[in-house]
């Protein structure tokens, strides 16, 4: 099996306008990112549309590829960045034994156990898009529970399978709460498919992409971690970071 690693990075966001930029600690988040999805996968690419992002990423020595200004999420940028990175050939050959995985660009804690926990969903040949999940816990208060900028997934743990997404609380059949950690996996002919296909009403109203995939039959497997990490979503959560990395980092 091969894996591509790419990490999504727009300047753009409505909450925190040039977080792949900010400063984390002497590096930026983006930097952090892709140091950690280097320690588990060996080719790793950034994916961006703007020139600050990509001047910036070069300047560590981090490979980056600019990418269309129009796509409207992650998972498209993943598939133009990975056809910028190999070629028809390559892809005829190798596209059913490759798998793109991608990685939010602010979870600057990502572990690298995470992401091969969510390799290791790809041992099952029937896997078609992956995904991990990490259970509430005592630590976790009701306010991070009903956190609209935290989803929440229903999964069946018979068959390792999502459900459903949503930023509104959700449970599984036992009771139990899961949060959605933002990185996907893709075999890269899936990829290709996915990605042609309309926004859904329900994608649309929850504003989380991967319902599009599950309302038109794909299977979404999940792995469980429970390691926590701290994804950035607004400058509190940046601030958030900059604590926690003073006392673990």
């Amino acid at each position: 099996m091969k894996y591509f690693g790419i990490i999504p990075a727009r300047y753009g966001s409505s909450r925190f306008p040039g977080k792949p930029l900010a400063d984390l600690c002497h590096k930026s988040v983006i930097h952090r990112v892709y140091e950690q999805a280097s320690k588990a996968i060996d080719t790793v690419v950034v994916a961006t549309d703007d020139e600050r992002i990509y001047d910036a990423v070069e300047s560590f020595g981090g490979k980056v590829v600019m990418t269309r200004a129009d796509h409207k999420c992650g998972t498209d940028r993943c598939l133009e960045a990975y056809l910028a990175i190999t070629t028809p050939s390559w892809r005829e050959q190798n596209d059913t034994d490759t798998v793109i995985v991608n990685i939010q660009g602010d979870e600057p804690f990502i572990q690298p156990e995470q992401i091969e926990t969510l390799l290791r969903c790809f041992d099952r040949e029937d896997t078609q898009i992956a995904t991990l999940v990490r259970p509430f816990t005592d630590k976790d208060s009701q306010a991070d529970l009903e956190n609209v900028n935290t989803p929440k997934v229903n999964w069946d743990k018979a068959t390792g399978e999502a459900k459903m997404f949503s930023r509104e609380v959700i449970a599984c059949a036992d009771g139990t709460h899961y949060r959605h950690i933002g990185i996907y996996a893709y075999r890269a002919d899936v990829l290709a498919q996915i990605t042609q296909l309309p926004q859904s009403p329900l994608e649309i109203k929850e504003r989380l992409e991967q319902l599009r995939w599950l309302e038109n039959g794909y299977k979404i497997r999940v792995g469980v971690t429970n390691i926590q990490t701290i994804g950035i979503d607004t400058p509190e959560d940046l601030e958030k970071a900059i604590e926690w990395y003073k006392w673990n980092g």
